[in-house]
């Protein structure tokens, strides 16, 4: 029996429905420009907020310049201030002064005329004499006040021996810093005596008449001081020996174009003393100052004071206006200005 080969059934394919290929899936026009939108907020914020804190910081730094300046002017001002008048020896009144320029003279230096400078004020419209008001570079600025301060410095020495015949004086200390032509104060609990060190020769210091610039009129430094013939005192050992120091305070125009608090004082060049400006603090844009006499229930003006009045002055209330160096500090963009006041007592003329 013959067999035949079995024929499988041939599958047809299914028929399958054409389909379209699965739409890709992303963000519409709307959906960005939201995005972009909501992108600018945030990064607006963050810099609003960054703008905010640098202001914050630049004004907070601008404030603690004008603090720190304020500190810098009121401590120096005081110490001149303190020391007016001051001859180390509590000798109030009796002053001899043999410098050429001093009292004696037809036309005293503001500096060496310590009775009548030791203490004396200016208001804004009163000229001052130790300074030139105008526009120029550290000249006094119209309209605000100075002080002139006359005194001794803070150091000194003693004196180990004073020479008559030679009229040398010879200190204790090795170096005081005393160079030949300084201005310098001499006293005991009798009196005190101002004169010019003619010259310098280790710790001997010699006082000569009619030499070098100013000069003394006289090499006797008894009181009352004159120069028509000697008046011979001898200081003993232990008298105190000390710098005499010279002040003006008053508001002037930097050499940047702005207001600086300058300080007129003596610099000793090559044996002469010379009033120099020199400028202390910078953006002190005005100076107001008012005094105290005894018996007064309130502070003055110096314009308000008689002349005989400035020997009794024993406090001094100033009040210094400042400006921030940053012009847009403040929050109007505008600099920041503050008003300080304080009040100094003369150590001399306290109770």
């Amino acid at each position: 029996m013959n067999s035949r080969p079995r024929r499988l059934p041939v599958r047809q394919p299914a028929a399958h429905a054409t389909q379209p290929l699965a739409a890709q899936s992303g963000f519409s026009l709307i959906e960005l420009m939201i995005a972009l939108v909501l992108g600018l907020v945030v990064i607006g914020g963050a810099t609003a907020v960054f703008l905010s804190n640098k202001q914050s910081y630049r004004s907070n730094l601008a404030l603690g310049q004008i603090q720190e300046n304020s500190r810098i002017a009121f401590e120096m001002m005081s110490r001149d201030i303190r020391q007016a008048g001051l001859t180390g020896c509590g000798n109030l009144g009796r002053v001899a002064n043999v410098l050429s320029n001093g009292p004696t003279s037809a036309t005293p230096a503001w500096y060496a005329d310590f009775a009548v400078n030791a203490i004396r004020g200016f208001d804004g419209n009163a000229a001052d004499v130790a300074v030139t008001t105008g526009t120029g570079s550290a000249q006094r600025i119209a309209g605000t006040d100075s002080l002139m301060l006359i005194g001794v410095g803070e150091s000194g020495a003693s004196l180990a021996a004073h020479n008559l015949s030679t009229s040398q004086l010879t200190i204790h200390e090795t170096n005081a810093g005393f160079e030949a032509g300084d201005l310098v104060v001499i006293c005991d609990p009798d009196h005190a005596a101002i004169a010019q060190v003619t010259s310098l020769a280790g710790t001997v210091l010699t006082i000569a008449e009619d030499t070098g610039t100013p000069g003394n009129c006289s090499v006797g430094l008894g009181f009352p001081s004159t120069c028509a013939g000697a008046n011979d005192y001898q200081f003993a050992v232990n008298s105190q020996f000390a710098k005499l120091v010279a002040a003006d305070w008053f508001i002037g125009n930097n050499p940047q174009g702005s207001r600086s608090l300058y300080r007129m004082t003596l610099v000793n060049s090559g044996g002469v003393p010379t009033p120099t400006a020199q400028e202390m603090v910078r953006n002190v844009t005005d100076m107001q100052i008012q005094y105290h006499v005894p018996g007064s229930a309130s502070f003055q003006d110096a314009g308000a004071l008689a002349a005989a009045d400035w020997q009794d002055v024993d406090a001094v209330r100033v009040t210094l206006s400042f400006r921030s160096s940053d012009r847009y500090a403040g929050t109007d963009s505008a600099p920041i200005t503050r008003q300080m006041t304080a009040s100094v007592t003369l150590r001399n003329r306290t109770n």
